[in-house]
């Protein structure tokens, strides 16, 4: 009996280690017997399942009302779930609630499986946007070819799985296009008007004296500024819409294109003694349209030189990455550099950002304090060639660091 007690005692121990999930099966452990002890516990986790399978239904029907998609993926690739904004945003139309298909079977998005492999492999949010192109199939044969704006953000989920929320962002892209439209039409009426404007002022010019003159001369300032802003304007819509049919393709060396374009800017930059520094790996061969290479470098230059102190220099690093297959350009400055909250922003479309980082001794009513678009400009230029473009602040020099990567 004392073995039998002894033996008793024990398994009621390890049963109490074993039998966790109720809260108060330790209370219970030495009153109730073994069976009960099981019995509660098994009726305890039915009840905990059932209350679990009750709230997973509950937040999929949340989600199957969410006005943004979402998907569940697991380390697999495998589609566990996603809800019906989803299926119409992604055209899965070959999947059924609590089937497991493989997602590369039911969407074909390379964007969007680099942003869920991206994630699983970082485990940290990701968000990207992209265009997803419809191309769903009846019959083998291709029925409508449309295009949506997309907008994703990820999220690592236990096991690496990845739940990703999908927001349409077309309609915005369609009103930014419809607005864009409608400015560019407006500029291209303003430039006739602004170029009359421009011709009678510099004739009145002649035959002015001061105070007179001094008005004049103020109001051809202004005229040339706004002329200066509407071309640019137009030249970045022409970018934007027909670049990537219309580029003239031809071998060029990037260190000489750079300084081809320098030498706009020297006959300013002697006055403020600012000067350029190239280095890195000379005559490199590029194939690009050089007009267009050549205007996105003359504004990356003109931005850096603008906010340069007098007597600084602008450091051009040319580097060929074997190992990427790319050409990195990276063009610094030793001025104040981009503020924090204007970097999201620099390569934004009429965005001037801190009007203090202008370099001391440029006019502000000058037409060269910038019209915001050139940044922009060079933005479309660099894309249209299949390259990047970042900006950000150098830890050594602290001024703006622009960095431009082409793909060999």
């Amino acid at each position: 009996m004392v073995i039998w007690g002894c033996s008793y005692y024990r398994f009621k121990y390890q049963l109490q280690k074993i039998l966790t999930a109720s809260p108060d099966t330790e209370d219970l452990v030495k009153s109730l017997s073994a069976t009960s002890l099981v019995r509660r516990e098994i009726l305890y986790l039915q009840e905990t399942s059932q209350q679990q399978a009750i709230e997973l239904q509950r937040q999929q029907y949340i989600l199957e009302l969410a006005p943004i998609g979402y998907l569940h993926i697991d380390r697999d690739n495998q589609l566990l779930w996603c809800n019906q904004q989803a299926r119409q945003l992604l055209h899965i139309d070959r999947w059924q609630p609590g089937q497991v298909r493989l997602f590369l079977e039911l969407v074909r998005s390379y964007e969007l499986d680099q942003l869920i492999e991206k994630t699983r492999n970082t485990q940290v949010t990701q968000v990207e946007e992209w265009v997803f192109y419809q191309t769903p199939y009846v019959n083998q044969m291709l029925v409508n070819n449309g295009a949506i704006t997309l907008k994703g953000t990820s999220y690592p989920l236990q096991d690496k799985a990845v739940a990703v929320f999908l927001e349409n962002q077309q309609p915005l892209a369609e009103l930014s296009q419809s607005r864009n439209r409608a400015f560019s039409d407006l500029t291209h009426e303003l430039r006739t008007p602004l170029t009359s404007i421009f011709l009678v002022a510099e004739t009145l010019q002649t035959h002015l004296k001061n105070p007179e003159r001094r008005w004049v001369e103020q109001l051809l300032k202004e005229t040339a500024r706004l002329i200066h802003l509407v071309e640019d304007w137009l030249d970045l819509s022409e970018i934007e819409n027909n670049l990537h049919k219309n580029l003239a393709y031809e071998h060029l060396e990037l260190d000489e294109l750079i300084l081809s374009a320098w030498q706009t800017l020297d006959p300013l930059a002697q006055k403020t003694q600012v000067t350029l520094e190239c280095h890195g790996s000379s005559a490199i061969r590029f194939s690009g349209d050089r007009s267009r290479l050549y205007q996105a470098f003359l504004n990356l230059l003109d931005n850096s030189f603008k906010h340069s102190p007098s007597g600084s220099t602008i450091q051009v690093n040319l580097k060929l990455c074997e190992i990427n297959q790319a050409i990195e350009v990276d063009i610094i400055d030793c001025g104040s550099g981009f503020s924090e909250a204007d970097l999201p922003y620099v390569f934004n479309r009429l965005y001037r950002g801190d009007p203090s980082r202008v370099r001391a001794g440029i006019d502000p009513q000058s037409p060269r304090e910038g019209s915001g678009l050139g940044l922009a400009i060079a933005q479309e230029i660099v894309h249209a060639h299949g390259g990047s473009i970042t900006a950000k602040n150098h830890p050594n020099t602290h001024g703006a660091w622009v960095k431009v990567v082409f793909p060999i």
